[in-house]
């Protein structure tokens, strides 16, 4: 068994789309491995664009060798044009992991929110500043996609991991994560 998993997760969306992937250990302990964004313009065809988050997802993954991927659940909201592009662009994501043999699974932006703040409704400078807490960086990853892509890797990591339910032993952030995913699930 490898001392460490490597989650390559992704904030998905057309104009900028969040690549963030992370190696966590045995003891939860996460470390940066990677962190960008994919950028295409509003002006492109959509066809265009999807190739543009596709060829950035497809470089991340020959470069860093992720363990698996981690995409963060397309949610209902008022604008339909943004949430077309959002699953567009998570659908690129998940086809993309398919096809390179890696397991895939998607996470709803509270589960992530809890996973990282303990709060399934922080807001983006909360989770910026406890990503750049949990992985020990010295300023918040900029912009917010980046930081969410993260979350989001770590989110998955950390629920894939079983260690800490082995043990018996959740933190605040977890217990709030799992009552955050009960919600989700009704």
């Amino acid at each position: 068994m490898t001392s460490s998993l490597r989650v390559l997760g992704i904030d998905p969306g057309l104009t900028r789309c969040g690549v963030g992937i992370v190696d966590v250990d045995r003891s939860r302990r996460g470390t940066l491995v990677h962190v960008s964004v994919i950028r295409s313009s509003p002006d492109a065809e959509i066809g265009d664009r999807l190739a543009i988050v596709a060829a950035g997802i497809r470089d991340a993954i020959a470069e860093h060798r992720p363990d698996a991927v981690a995409v963060e659940r397309v949610f209902a909201q008022q604008n339909t044009h943004t949430v077309m592009g959002t699953a567009q662009a998570s659908g690129v994501a998940l086809l993309i992991a398919a096809e390179s043999g890696l397991p895939a699974a998607t996470h709803t932006p509270s589960e992530v929110k809890a996973a990282v703040t303990g709060y399934g409704s922080a807001d983006k400078r909360q989770v910026q500043a406890m990503i750049a807490r949990i992985l020990r960086l010295d300023a918040p990853p900029q912009p917010a996609d980046a930081a969410d892509a993260l979350a989001i890797a770590l989110c998955h990591a950390w629920r894939r991991g079983g260690a800490v339910a082995a043990q018996g032993a959740l933190t605040p952030a977890q217990r709030a994560w799992a009552a955050a995913e009960r919600v989700a699930r009704t």
